[in-house]
C-alpha cells in the first residue's frame, strides 16, 4: 500500500484555488502550476508585471557573535564584501566537490543574516549548515511563516510604489529595505527575482497575505498585473540561462563546473575550498553550457548530447521552447573541448539527431 504524503498549502493556496489556478505538487506544496496558460503569464511578466506566490522558498535567520564567520564557512562567494541592505548569489558546497543548495544571502546588520534557499532542501540546508555550527551561533529557521512573493517585470515598480515609500525605482539589484508595505509594517522589499525582467520579492508573515496579496493586485491594476505560476517561472529563468536545483546543480556537480566559479570566491577558506580550487587550477572534464537548437524539437531533462558522429558527450539538465525567443533552448553539461560558442552539438530527441549550437546565455536580452 502506498503512502499517500500530505502536501503543505502556502497561506495564499486558497486564493489560487480560487482563481482558478492548475494546482500541483511541488517540492511538497500544493503550488500554481498556471492560472490563464504558459505563454500569456511568460510574456505579461516581461511587458509588464506578474505576481508569483514563492512562499515555499525557505528562509533562515543567522545571528549574533559568530554569525558572519558561520555564513562565511558554509557559503562559496565572500560575505566580508556585503554591507547592510546588500544580498548575495551564493552556494552551499559539500565536502564531495558537489552543491547542497544555491542561495542567496542577506545581510540585515553584522551580526545578522537571512539566508533564502530552496524549498525542497530545508531540512538538508538546515542539517548541513547546523554541522558546522559549533560555536552555538543562533539560527530561526521562519520558513512555514512567511510569505513570499516575487512581483516581476518592468512595471513592477509602478505598480507598487503606491503601496509604500520605500523608493523603489531607485533601488539597485540586489538590495533590500525594510519598511511599511500596504499599511504592514516590517515587511522586506527585496529588489531581486529569478526571471530577468526586473522586480521585486517582498517577504512578510503569514497572516499578511491576503491583505498584502489584495493590495498588490488593487495597486496595479492599472498595470493589468496578474497572477503567475511556476510553469512561467521555470520558462522565464531558462531564457537567463538561471541554474535550477535539481535540474542543473545538485549534490554531485561542482559551482566550477556549473559557470559558478563567479559566486565562488577563494579569498577565504569555505567548505571544501581546496578541493574546488584545485579543480580550478587542474581543469575540468566537463561544462555546464547553454545551447539554442537549429533544427526543429524541444530538449528535455535527461536527453543526451553527442556530436556529429552520434558520440555521446553530454546530457540535457533542462529544456524548453522559449515564449519569448520563439526558439528551443536548453543547458546541459558537455565534455571540455564540447563547450565553447557556437561549436555545433546535437540533442538526441526520440533516436534522431537535433542539431543544435552552444551559446552563451541569457538567451533572452530586454
Amino acid at each position: 500500500m502506498s503512502e499517500t504524503i500530505e502536501l503543505k498549502s502556502t497561506a495564499l493556496s486558497q486564493k489560487h484555488i480560487e482563481l482558478g489556478a492548475k494546482m500541483v505538487p511541488f517540492a511538497g506544496y500544493n503550488m500554481p502550476l498556471q492560472y490563464e496558460g504558459l505563454t500569456v503569464e511568460h510574456l505579461a511578466v516581461r511587458s509588464g508585471v506578474g505576481v508569483f506566490d514563492v512562499s515555499h522558498m525557505g528562509e533562515f535567520i543567522v545571528r549574533g557573535e559568530g554569525a558572519f564567520e558561520l555564513v562565511q564557512k558554509v557559503t562559496s562567494n565572500d560575505v566580508s564584501v556585503l554591507i547592510d541592505g546588500k544580498i548575495q548569489y551564493s552556494c552551499l558546497p559539500n565536502e564531495t566537490g558537489g552543491i547542497v543548495d544555491d542561495l542567496l544571502v542577506y545581510r540585515i546588520d553584522a551580526k545578522t543574516y537571512m539566508l533564502v534557499v530552496n524549498a525542497s532542501n530545508i531540512d538538508k540546508d538546515w542539517s548541513h549548515i547546523s554541522k558546522y555550527n559549533t560555536e552555538g551561533v543562533e539560527m530561526i529557521n521562519i520558513s512555514d511563516k512567511t510569505t513570499l512573493l516575487a512581483v516581476q517585470g518592468p512595471k513592477a515598480a509602478e505598480a507598487l510604489q503606491s503601496l509604500t515609500d520605500i523608493n523603489l525605482s531607485e533601488m539597485t539589484y540586489y538590495t533590500f529595505e525594510k519598511g511599511v508595505f500596504a499599511g504592514v509594517e516590517n515587511v522586506l522589499v527585496s529588489a531581486t527575482g529569478y526571471t530577468g525582467s526586473g522586480g521585486f520579492e517582498i517577504y512578510f508573515d503569514n497572516e499578511h497575505a491576503d491583505k498584502i496579496w489584495n493590495a498588490v493586485f488593487e495597486a496595479g491594476a492599472a498595470q493589468n498585473i496578474r497572477p503567475v505560476g511556476l510553469a512561467a517561472r521555470d520558462t522565464l529563468r531558462l531564457e537567463m540561462g538561471f541554474c535550477l536545483y535539481g535540474n542543473d546543480i545538485d549534490d554531485t556537480t561542482s559551482p566550477i563546473e556549473a559557470g559558478l566559479g563567479w559566486v565562488t570566491k577563494f579569498t577565504n577558506e569555505f567548505t571544501n575550498s581546496a578541493a574546488l580550487l584545485k579543480q580550478k587550477e587542474e581543469g575540468l572534464a566537463k561544462r555546464l553550457v547553454g545551447f539554442e537548437l537549429i533544427d526543429r524539437g524541444i530538449p528535455r531533462q535527461g536527453y543526451p548530447i553527442v556530436d556529429v558522429e552520434g558520440n555521446e558527450i553530454g546530457i540535457v539538465t533542462s529544456g524548453t521552447m522559449g515564449p519569448s525567443l520563439k526558439k528551443a533552448v536548453g543547458l546541459g553539461y558537455v565534455k571540455t573541448g564540447h563547450h565553447r560558442k557556437e561549436t555545433e552539438i546535437y540533442i538526441l530527441i526520440r533516436d534522431k539527431k537535433i542539431k543544435a549550437q552552444v551559446t552563451r546565455p541569457p538567451f533572452y536580452k530586454a
